[in-house]
């Protein structure tokens, strides 16, 4: 269990967001990553401005949240990244 940061979103909030989230992956094999952990440090890295390998260890890997946050910024035909969609659905 790992400290409440401000950045952060209800459990709640994020299972609403969840399929949002998922829908960029590949389904080639199970995910092995708490989404819920990757998606709260993203947050966390735009309000503090830190840098990636600075993320706390409480989170994931900061490759690992990296990774995600690259695949989940790609814009879609509108120009909105999943991340921007997702904040603006959780907020």
């Amino acid at each position: 269990m790992r400290a409440a940061y401000d950045s952060g979103i209800s459990r709640e909030k994020f299972e609403e967001i969840l399929p949002l989230l998922q829908s960029v992956r590949r389904r080639t094999k199970p995910t092995t990553q708490d989404l819920y952990e990757v998606f709260c440090a993203v947050p966390y890295l735009l309000r503090t401005g830190c840098q990636w390998r600075m993320l706390p260890r409480e989170f994931p890997k900061w490759v690992t949240v990296y990774s995600y946050f690259a695949k989940w910024s790609k814009p879609d035909q509108d120009g909105i990244s999943v991340p921007e969609r997702a904040l603006k659905k959780s907020a």
